[in-house]
This record gives C-alpha cells, structure tokens and sequence, in this order.
C-alpha cells in the first residue's frame, strides 16, 4: 500500500521452476509440440512464486501484471512451434494467477513470428481475455530480432488494433533479443534493443495516425519508452509535471544549414505534437533517479504508470542512495519533490486502473 491506496505494478514477468525452460528447450529441441503437455507441480509452483511474492511484498507491490520474460518468447522461431509455446505461456500465467488472484493479474504473450502471424495473435488475445482473465498482452515490434518487421504504425498490424480495442486490452511494447551481430559483444544485448525499438514505437505512434483510427487504443511502451527526449520541440511545456510551465517557442533564429529557407514559415510552425494522453503510456520501470526523473517531466504523471520488473535485471543491484534494491521503484518516486502527493497516488494506482480498464472489479485493489 502507499498513502492509503494498492500499488498496482504493471510490469513483471514470470517467475517459473525449472520445469518451465526445460520444456521449452524440448520443444525447440525436438521441433513436435504435440508430444507432450507441461506440467508443474503445485509444490514447485508455489516454491518458485514464494520468493516472488516476498520482492514484491518487500517494495510494497499489492497487485502485479505478470508476462512471459521476453527473452524467452521464441518469436524468432517458426510460428507451429512460437504458437504451442504461447499457449503453454499463457496458461502458465493463468495457473499462477488462479493460485494467487490478489496478487496477479495476466498479460498474455502473443504467438508472433517474423510473418507477424496477425491471425493466431488474435485467436490469442481472445483466448486469454476471454478465458484466461488476462487484461492485456505483450506486442514486440521486432519479432524477428532482425529490424525487419514494419513499423507498429503499419497496416499490417491494424487488425490486432481492432481487437484490442473490441476486446478491451491493452497491448504493452516490450521487445525481445536482437540477433544484430554489432552487439554480440554487449552483455545482456537484448536491454540495447529494448532501448531502440521502444523508442523506435513511441515515435512512430506520436507521429502516426493510429490513435486516429484505433480511438480507444491503449499502448504502454516499457522503460519509460526506452529513450528519454533530448531536443525541445515548439509547443510543448518544459516540465509536464508543472502546471505553470512555460511553453516552447521559436527564437526566432534559423538553425545552421537552413540560412535561405522561408523564416515566416518556420516562425508559425509552432503546433504542439498530438495529444495521444488517452491512447499512449509509459511505465516508470527504470532504475536510474536521474532517467526516471527526467521522463516524468517529459511526459506528465498522467501518462505514467508504475512497472518494476520486480523481480527481475534490477533485484541484485542496490540504490545507495535509498539503502533498498535499484527495482524499489517506489522507493525512487516517493523521493521525488516535484511530484504532488496526488502525482504519485496516480501513477501507482488511479493510471494502471485507468490504462489497463479490465482490471477493474479485480481481489486486492483497495
């Protein structure tokens, strides 16, 4: 609890017993998804959820949205096998979620392949908010690893938009590894590509038409959208969290290089981006103060919602400056002086109910 109010963590992933990657390993391995079913013991299940729970009873997490760990899953492999895995994914999140419903709340993987596989997504989606109870599922825009994919802003993804807005589902930009051979020699290269194809998606979507066409469209791009803004765009406010913040405007000036060009048609080009509040999030799971500060000023606590992959690429690292571990996100924002009091019940509670609007009604939402 903070302030009276369930902290509400939309970011987490699974955390399974070995039997899990095992049964992956197999079904890659010997290519017959067929062959046999997963199944794991109550005993380990609850053996592997217990250290779980403990994270998140240690940061104060009421309620978290678990996902598959995107690095497991398998997008790049051929769609007969990334579906039976996405199946057995999912019904994984639902067991754990059946055994703990005060707790968790699914999010589903998706069946995608470097064919994008739009139609089985669907068929997925729909099974895991209609039977399953999910409230919504992983989109990874580069599915492949290899940058081929079209942009989420293309038509090729439009139908899945359809669905999310029929079934009522939020759809989280979380990517997977990259099979780029310029970062083999990065460790854990697959936080690199969370970094580009984030901010990659949060770009296109402000300057597409999406929103336009998919109205009740609701996208949370992970990582605080992967990138933090680093250029002032005419229109926007310096500081999204101050209601009194001076907007950007022209100087008045020509930039280098564009010495000739009609300086009255730049002096008037100063129309803010769309406002996509309503349709286009970020959640705060970034560990670094400064970063995380800097992206809710950027965005606004409205846009904001609380994530901490708890636990996950942050547990084993300690904040020296809050004394806790560096996925103690709500450690870093309670710290936060720019934020209102309102600002943060916001952010953990009144924008993950707001967002993810199937979670309503849920056990362990005070």
């Amino acid at each position: 609890m903070y302030q009276g109010v369930s902290v509400i963590d939309v970011h987490g992933h699974l955390s399974t017993p070995p039997h899990f990657r095992a049964h992956a390993m197999n079904l890659v391995a010997l290519r017959t998804p067929g062959d046999s079913a997963l199944a794991i013991p109550e005993a380990a299940m609850k053996q592997a959820l217990d250290r779980h729970l403990r994270i998140m009873d240690e940061r104060n997490i009421d309620v978290q949205l678990i996902s598959p760990r995107p690095v497991a899953m398998l997008h790049w492999e051929r769609p007969f096998l990334v579906e039976a895995w996405s199946r057995t994914t999912n019904d994984v999140i639902a067991d754990q979620c059946r055994l703990y419903p005060n707790r968790f709340a699914g999010v589903a993987q998706l069946p995608q392949s470097p064919a994008l596989n739009i139609r089985a997504c669907i068929d997925e989606l729909t099974r895991g908010v209609a039977e399953l109870g999910f409230v919504g599922a992983i989109l990874n825009p580069d599915p492949g690893g290899d940058r081929q994919a079209p942009g989420v802003d293309g038509p090729a993804w439009f139908p899945l938009y359809e669905a999310a807005e029929r079934l009522n589902a939020t759809l989280v930009i979380h990517p997977s590894i990259t099979r780029d051979p310029r970062v083999e020699r990065i460790p854990h290269s697959y936080q690199y590509n969370n970094l580009t194809e984030e901010a990659l998606a949060t770009l296109l979507y402000e300057q597409s038409d999406v929103f336009k066409r998919f109205p009740r469209l609701r996208i949370v791009v992970c990582h605080c959208g992967g990138a933090l803004r680093r250029l002032l765009a005419m229109g926007d406010v310096i500081d999204a969290t101050d209601p009194k913040a001076a907007v950007i405007g022209p100087s008045g000036e020509q930039g280098g290089g564009q010495v000739g060009t009609l300086i009255a048609a730049a002096a008037t080009h100063t129309a803010a981006r769309p406002d996509w509040s309503d349709n286009l999030f970020f959640d705060t799971c970034a560990y670094d103060p400064w970063f995380l500060g800097a992206a809710i000023r950027q965005n606004g606590p409205r846009r904001m919602v609380f994530g901490t992959e708890a636990p996950g690429s942050g547990t084993a690292i300690r904040n020296p400056d809050t004394g806790k571990a560096s996925d103690d996100v709500l450690a870093l924002i309670d710290r936060f002086d720019f934020l209102t009091e309102r600002d943060k019940k916001a952010i953990v509670h009144d924008n993950p109910l707001r967002v993810f609007p199937l979670l309503k009604g849920r056990a362990g939402l005070a």
